[in-house]
């Protein structure tokens, strides 16, 4: 009996996100995919090694259903809190190990969230305040990090000090299934009216600026208002809110072929054995994102803010980012 109550409320539940998400349009258009069921395209995907908390309670992680996926740490009286715009949600687990064996005082007491830019700004403008589910919390940022022109619009606007710190680049490309059973070959497929995308949305993921630029470059004007235009309009494209979660699960679940990410995010999916590959973008057409990062005026915690910004640009830092594809910035980049 409470297995089938258990299924019931499942199910409610999950009816209930793909109203919020509008993805009904897409559950009812025939997959050539089956939609995953393994309990492992949940995020979060790294099985608790994305949290340096030594004492955690009561472990309640439901991942299909209750989970915060990218808020990761004690969010009470933090040494360092960072600010990360999510595309290497995957790299922040070592990298705050490796700097807590260089500095030790800080081991435990590191807070981090891995959420959009544009949410970050938001959330900076509400004195760091966030609401997931039911719970409300607040932790101030002391480090800012994201792309480099998000970086300076807040640096601009007065709430980071300059200039802007620059570590990484980064380039896109195309996750399909592994497989890649609806054949993609490259960017002007996507504008295809059968291929079904995620694609992130233009209001506050900064990586959509760039896959606007590097659809225009492969199929001019008409490809961009295509992509993020008319396949939206009729529900062939959904926009995310989270990209670097929301594109691969919804690829593993069958309900979109393709979607433009990072090209790391690729790699991490891969290197964590999911059903997911990609398509490479040729350099023509390719965007590189230059990665940067700012403390944040009044921090209470300077010190730390600047050892997270001095330990990402070391050779031990930038060590790890290089693992997932990721390349240490040279001012010939710009």
């Amino acid at each position: 009996m409470f297995h089938q109550i258990k299924k019931v409320v499942i199910a409610y539940f999950m009816c209930a996100v793909g109203a919020f998400t509008a993805l009904p349009t897409l559950a009812q258009t025939s997959s050539p995919m089956e939609p995953a069921s393994d309990q492992g395209v949940y995020p979060p995907w790294q099985h608790g090694t994305n949290n340096d908390q030594i004492k955690r309670g009561l472990l309640f992680t439901e991942p299909d259903a209750d989970n915060l996926a990218d808020f990761h740490g004690d969010p009470i009286h933090p040494l360092l809190a960072l600010y990360v715009g999510g595309n290497y949600f995957f790299a922040m687990a070592p990298l705050v190990q490796a700097f807590e064996a260089r500095y030790p005082k800080y081991k435990g007491h590191i807070y981090w969230e891995t959420i959009p830019p544009g949410l970050l700004a938001k959330q900076m403008e509400t004195g760091g305040t966030v609401t997931v589910g039911n719970m409300t919390w607040s932790v101030k940022p002391d480090v800012f990090l994201a792309g480099l022109n998000a970086v300076q619009k807040q640096i601009d606007a007065g709430l980071l000090k300059g200039p802007a710190v620059p570590y990484v680049t980064n380039t896109l490309t195309i996750m399909v299934p592994k497989g890649n059973p609806a054949h993609i070959e490259g960017l002007t497929d996507l504008g295809k009216p059968d291929i079904r995308l995620a694609m992130p949305n233009p209001e506050f993921e900064g990586i959509a600026r760039q896959i606007k630029t590097s659809l225009e470059r492969a199929g001019g004007q008409q490809l961009v208002d295509n992509v993020y235009g008319t396949k939206v309009a009729d529900g062939t494209t959904i926009l995310t809110h989270i990209h670097h979660r929301q594109t691969p699960l919804w690829i593993m679940q069958g309900k979109v072929q393709a979607g433009v990410t990072w090209q790391s995010e690729a790699a991490f999916q891969e290197q964590i054995g999911h059903p997911i590959s990609h398509v490479e973008i040729p350099t023509a057409d390719n965007t590189t994102a230059i990665y940067a990062g700012a403390i944040v005026k009044g921090t209470p915690h300077a010190e730390a803010a600047q050892r997270w910004l001095d330990f990402i640009r070391s050779k031990e830092g930038l060590s790890i980012f290089e693992r997932f594809g990721f390349k240490s910035y040279k001012a010939s980049n710009d």
